[in-house]
């Protein structure tokens, strides 16, 4: 309990606060006012200040509002009234772990327990800090004013929970960073009373250089929304399984693309699935009444354990890329959509940027575009403008062959917007060519016999790099499944099929976890693994060739790797071990 029971001198009242429950996620508030003086109270309102991220959802006998962390209740019409040492109380329920502090109480405009400068209301938050100029060692800050009835005197800037600096000017350059590190800032004004007011809402900035968020090579998976279901697969998964240790990146796969505007995908899985105490991250079970739960609020305690976690959310991808074409009539349009929903308040904090999966662009994959070889700049020109200094990525294709997908777009041109490309170098063969020949559906290199000479990793990243992408920008794909085929009676590459292998979940694709015990390697091709197994052939990534894979990486100086997706790993993520290990 909080208790801010002393007199308030010159109002003659006073404002007691208490937490009278606490559920984890949420919590019920309680407010009492009491008439300490010798004349009756016509009206009340109180005014305070939560934490941020902590909100009120409901109330009871009085109505609540705010502005940013600035939370206000003021009475009904039936409650407005209270004689000389009447009292009495309303409550409320509120989101958030800091339901047990409130600070820079006022009680119609007094200080709520006598103390302070009666009458004189403290600052305003600030506006959010935005970054200007970002080298590898500096970063340029600038906000809004705050406002006070008494006059701003200056501003306390914090990086995190530090304060760096106390400046009279609305901007700030902060000095002496390490290049490739995110850094998070917020800023309280103070008038000339002394008194601060609430935070500003917090900014992070990676600073240049350093190869990646936190300085490290990036290390990203995707996370499928439709996990949950057949496979079993939650955010705790990441955790339990150590891969929230070795990743820096998720992308959450994925959003769609409807009427020229981003939507979300599976709302069930994404804010609405309840989750049990042993299913859940922080072992604390989603309750009937909180704002939030599903996806979203498992990977926002992922992020609150691990706060080295970027995750951007992706929209598109195989199924859903056909709305890209009528959203890209209208580039700004479709953008600020996107910008609506990615940072909907909702889910505050929990995104750092988008991933546009366009599959693909002036050329065709499950539908066919023709926008034009402009439209793949002319999208993430739009997203940069709208997304400022937020993470901007984009998967693209593999298809390094002549006049082939690849060709078909302005990847090159693009790349001055994009924070990286995620080169999807898997899924360059399959049994969708029932009768095969089989090979293996991500090589690292060309080899004799590859169906396709150009379908490799190699031919990609080489071809785009030769375009004058700088290579710190281009992610090489790996792929936690294995494609596979039936009726084989070759064991070597090129052997003839009848069809797809059967799989766990689909035809002729299965996850690393079940083939390595189910269909064991017999041999490695072109840096990748196959296994010949009864009838059935099947190609996939193994710990040694993903090992040999970071190697190629790093010395191609790329910006690092991604998996596609991060379910198909065992309980103890051998394969993101390896990664993680691999690039160093």
């Amino acid at each position: 309990m909080v208790g801010l029971a002393s007199p308030a001198q010159a109002a003659g009242a006073t404002a007691t606060y208490q937490k009278a429950s606490d559920w984890g996620t949420g919590f019920e508030g309680r407010w009492t006012v009491k008439n300490t003086g010798t004349a009756p109270l016509s009206s009340w309102s109180i005014s305070w200040d939560f934490p941020a991220g902590t909100s009120v959802t409901s109330s009871w006998d009085a109505d609540v509002s705010n502005t940013g962390t600035r939370w206000t209740a003021k009475n009904k019409s039936y409650n407005g009234s209270l004689a000389p040492g009447a009292s009495l109380t309303f409550g409320f329920n509120g989101s958030g772990s800091g339901g047990g502090t409130v600070t820079n109480c006022t009680l119609n405009g007094d200080a709520c327990d006598g103390g302070g400068v009666p009458g004189d209301s403290v600052p305003s938050a600030p506006g959010t800090p935005s970054a200007g100029t970002v080298t590898d060692t500096s970063i340029a800050l600038s906000w809004t004013a705050a406002t006070d009835d008494k006059g701003i005197k200056n501003y306390d800037v914090y990086r995190g929970s530090t304060k760096v600096a106390t400046v009279t000017d609305t901007k700030y350059t902060d000095t002496g960073l390490t290049a490739g590190t995110p850094y998070t800032y917020s800023v309280r004004a103070r008038d000339t009373a002394d008194q601060v007011g609430p935070s500003s809402g917090s900014q992070t900035v990676t600073t240049t250089g350093g190869g990646g968020p936190g300085g490290d090579k990036i290390k990203m998976g995707y996370f499928t929304e439709w996990g949950v279901y057949q496979r079993n697969y939650h955010a705790k998964n990441l955790d339990t399984s150590g891969t929230a240790q070795k990743i820096n990146t998720i992308n959450y796969a994925f959003g769609n693309v409807q009427n020229g505007r981003c939507t979300m995908g599976d709302s069930y899985a994404a804010i609405e699935k309840a989750y049990g105490a042993g299913e859940s991250v922080d072992g604390v079970a989603d309750t009937w009444d909180q704002p939030l739960r599903g996806n979203f609020n498992q990977l926002l305690k992922l992020k609150k354990k691990h706060p080295h976690i970027k995750i951007l959310w992706s929209f598109g991808g195989w199924t859903w890329s056909g709305g890209f074409t009528q959203a890209m009539q209208n580039p700004a349009a479709f953008a600020q959509s996107c910008y609506d929903l990615v940072f909907d308040p909702r889910w505050q904090g929990l995104f750092d940027g988008i991933d546009l999966d366009w599959e693909y662009p002036n050329a065709c994959g499950l539908t066919c575009d023709s926008s034009g070889p402009a439209v793949m700049k002319n999208m993430m020109q739009a997203f940069r403008a709208k997304f400022g200094n937020k993470l901007l990525t984009a998967a693209i294709t593999a298809d390094a062959s002549s006049g082939g997908k690849i060709d078909k777009a302005d990847y090159a041109g693009a790349a001055q917007y994009v924070d990286w490309y995620n080169v999807m170098t898997y899924d360059f063969f399959g049994a969708w060519d029932a009768q095969g020949p089989t090979a293996p559906h991500s090589p690292l290199t060309s080899y004799d016999g590859i169906p396709i000479a150009a379908f490799n990793s190699d031919s990609a990243i080489q071809k785009l790099k030769g375009m004058g992408i700088p290579p710190a920008k281009l992610l090489l794909g790996v792929g936690f499944y294995g494609r596979g085929w039936t009726g084989v009676t070759q064991s070597a590459p090129g052997g003839t099929a009848t069809g797809p292998a059967p799989g766990k979940y689909e035809q002729g694709i299965d996850d690393y976890k079940e083939l390595k015990s189910r269909c064991p390697v017999t041999g490695t091709v072109a840096g990748t693994a196959y296994a010949h197994c009864g009838n059935q052939w099947w190609s996939y990534d193994t710990p040694a060739t993903l090992t040999a894979k970071m190697t190629y990486a790093k010395n191609q100086k790329l910006g690092g790797a991604f998996i596609w997706e991060l379910s198909g790993d065992t309980a103890n993520g051998e394969l993101m071990t390896a990664v993680s290990n691999g690039l160093g």
